[in-house]
């Protein structure tokens, strides 16, 4: 079996080639492995050499080292491939997916990556050719999500604080749109702040909106937030951010689903795992056990629900 590194230098506040390469090279060689380090140029080239890859048809690991961009390019090289299992060694801004785990930090020690275990995980599929293993959302929050990149590299600006300041922004150009959203069948035509599709349960750089998202379940989790005011809007998100939706039932409605379609009126901003599309209309649609992870020993990845809940 192939070791695969695919290194984004753009991840993050700075290029971590280097030093990722020599912890890489430390950790396969003290093993014996077969490896190879790979460094993305431009956009779209993780999930290039990602699918060049997996197409050769042979057992292999890749492993994303970057953020929750570098991940999600990965995902779309490998979906449809069964030979190939994934995992993240992050040096991104949020690293968000990872948090769905026991200790996230074990992500970053590459001997521990290296001593694993695997599950295979759903996704999200967009438009019938774009994945998400993450989360997606669709309004106000997409465009807040997908202007971080904007921020994130100012100085002294965290990857929590460029997803604020992304929102005070995005809050000052105008909170709702007009969507059509169709949840299993189900039709909402009304105005609409956002609407947030879960597989996992982090992104923003530490938002927190489906806590109890399982990645494996056959469900995404989906939080459909109805047109609220400015003056609404910092307690409607507050509670949006911390997993509380349903301490506000009559701004926020939560639905398990399998597939959902949303019409605009206009091209829209469309977030999949921090990365842009742009479409009038999107369909979402839940692919079960469709991409195997692999992630250091030991580690769980269900949620705790509480017994009250």
């Amino acid at each position: 079996m192939k070791h695969l590194f695919i290194i984004n230098p753009a991840a993050g506040k700075y290029d971590h080639t280097g030093e990722y390469s020599q912890k890489i090279r430390q950790a396969c060689e003290k093993r014996c492995l077969a490896y190879e380090i790979l460094v993305s140029r431009s956009p779209g080239d993780c999930t290039k050499i990602a699918q060049a890859a997996a197409a050769t048809g042979d057992e292999l690991r890749i492993y994303a080292c970057g953020g929750d961009g570098t991940l999600n390019e990965i995902v779309n090289g490998v979906a449809g491939f069964d030979n190939v299992a994934i995992t993240n060694f992050p040096c991104g801004s949020g690293n968000d997916f990872v948090k769905v785990f026991s200790d996230p930090s074990a992500f970053r020690d590459c001997e521990r990556l290296l001593d694993c275990e695997e599950a295979t995980f759903d996704l999200i599929r967009c438009q019938k050719d774009h994945y998400s293993i993450n989360i997606c959302s669709i309004g106000l929050d997409a465009r807040v999500g997908t202007s971080v990149s904007k921020y994130k590299r100012l100085p002294l600006v965290s990857g929590k604080g460029a997803y604020l300041l992304s929102t005070g922004v995005n809050i000052c150009k105008g909170i709702s749109e007009h969507y059509v959203v169709d949840i299993d069948g189900k039709r909402f035509d009304a105005q609409q702040t956002m609407i947030c599709l879960s597989n996992g349960r982090w992104y923003g750089g530490g938002f927190n909106p489906t806590p109890y998202a399982e990645i494996d379940d056959g469900f995404m989790d989906v939080l459909v937030i109805k047109k609220v005011s400015r003056l609404t809007i910092a307690k409607v998100f507050g509670k949006f951010k911390a997993g509380r939706y349903a301490q506000l039932p009559q701004y926020i409605t939560h639905f398990h689903a399998k597939k959902v379609t949303i019409t605009c009126d206009k091209p829209t901003e469309i977030n999949l795992d921090g990365e842009l599309l742009m479409s009038k209309e999107a369909t979402f649609e839940l692919v079960p056990k469709a991409v195997r992870f692999f992630y250091p020993k030991g580690l769980t990845y269900h949620a705790k629900i509480p017994v009250n809940t």
